[in-house]
């Protein structure tokens, strides 16, 4: 299960199973009944489309051990047990030690949920995703239904998540709407969720989500994990940037730790991000598919567009080092064309190309020193045509 609390306009109350999201709306009077048939009728809401970027949260009782993933329990104690995590458990724990025993070390002492929300606010991210129960059905609120088994009875004695909901509704004003997505993949819903890390590399036309982690190899934090282990900022802008070129929408998982807070290697790439988004978010936000995704002749620019098709945003995830010119195969160019970069001032001088067509950008006066983003960067075309 968990709970899902949008900044900025809107405030969502989301519950995830294993088989099904339902974003349940209570402002609506429209209707639906418990049938996919009926929910898949249901319109995606223009704040979730317009968002684009999202945080989800992996923390329970399973960051108490924070050793081979978010699924420690199953992995010791499931039908087919991970070696690596029973010796684990053997060479560190009494043998009479049980998962329950987990909860009681779970204090969150250090969590501060409006340090959690600033660091989220500034990572860019519209939209939060918290686990608040995982698979051994232990509850991050006070839950009657999980008594003893929830974090206001043991471990923190608190109720984390609506600690992290006050935090996030004091920067934000409230309105509750409905999104539905499923674990059957690629199916039914509002938003897709095919799979985990789902990126096809080119359009889907329903609208679709992919979670992907910080940490490569878990959802959950590990104390093992090595600084090789978390992705680069260049592979997170990637992400974003062919996810949203692609129609879908980025979940972006950080994994806090078992005292409440959250890795700085995590921090520090949600602050990246948000920093990029400071000055390319006109490229992201409220952005739609363009004719192409990826360029037809240069595999690192990739493209998006304005609502009103009037603008262009070719995102070059990569700047030559050999050369002081970009081709881009996918526009062709008008009378009217102009070039500019998100963050520079002064316009990008460009020329037609016409074997093969496209427009070809002069970054002769570009110095890497001037440059307004470390990663990614962004140019804006205006008045062209497509092939």
């Amino acid at each position: 299960m968990a709970h899902c609390i949008p900044f900025d306009s809107v405030l969502v109350v989301c519950l995830i199973f294993p088989k099904i999201l339902v974003l349940i709306n209570v402002a609506k009077t429209v209707k639906y009944t418990p049938d996919w048939n009926s929910l898949d009728t249901r319109p995606l809401p223009e704040w979730y489309d317009n968002a684009k970027v999202g945080i989800f949260i992996h923390w329970g009782t399973f960051s108490v051990p924070a050793f081979g993933s978010e699924w420690f329990w199953y992995s010791w104690k499931g039908s087919n047990p991970n070696p690596q995590v029973v010796e684990f458990m053997n060479k560190n724990y009494p043998p009479d030690f049980t998962y329950a025993d987990f909860a009681e070390q779970f204090h969150a002492e250090f969590y501060d949920p409006n340090e959690w929300a600033d660091i989220f606010q500034a990572s860019g991210a519209k939209y939060i995703v918290l686990t608040s129960k995982h698979h051994e059905g232990y509850t991050m609120w006070p839950s009657k239904y999980s008594w003893n088994w929830n974090a206001m009875d043991v471990g923190p004695h608190r109720d984390l998540l609506g600690d992290l909901a006050s935090a996030i509704r004091n920067r934000t004003k409230i309105k509750r709407q409905t999104v539905t997505g499923n674990g059957i993949p690629c199916k039914h819903g509002s938003f897709y969720t095919c799979s985990d890390h789902y990126n096809p590399g080119h359009l889907v036309t329903h609208k679709w989500e992919n979670c992907f982690t910080l940490d490569k190899n878990s959802w959950g934090y590990r104390r093992s994990a090595s600084v090789n282990d978390y992705i680069s900022i260049e592979e997170l802008l990637k992400e974003v940037v062919t996810t949203v070129s692609t129609g879908g929408n980025v979940l972006i998982n950080t994994g806090p730790t078992s005292y409440g807070k959250i890795a700085p290697i995590m921090e520090e790439r949600l602050r990246q991000m948000g920093s990029w988004l400071n000055v390319n978010g006109e490229a992201i936000y409220n952005s739609v598919p363009w004719k192409y995704q990826n360029d037809t002749s240069n595999k690192d620019v990739w493209y998006t567009a304005s609502k009103d098709g009037k603008l262009v945003y070719a995102s070059l995830l990569v700047w030559p080092t050999n050369s002081t010119t970009i081709l881009l195969g996918a526009p062709i160019s008008t009378s009217d064309t102009k070039v500019s970069m998100l963050g520079r001032e002064a316009p990008i001088n460009w020329r037609s190309s016409e074997q093969p067509p496209g427009i070809i950008l002069d970054i002769t006066d570009v110095k890497a020193y001037s440059l307004p983003s470390d990663w990614t960067w962004v140019f804006k075309l205006e008045n062209i045509d497509v092939k």
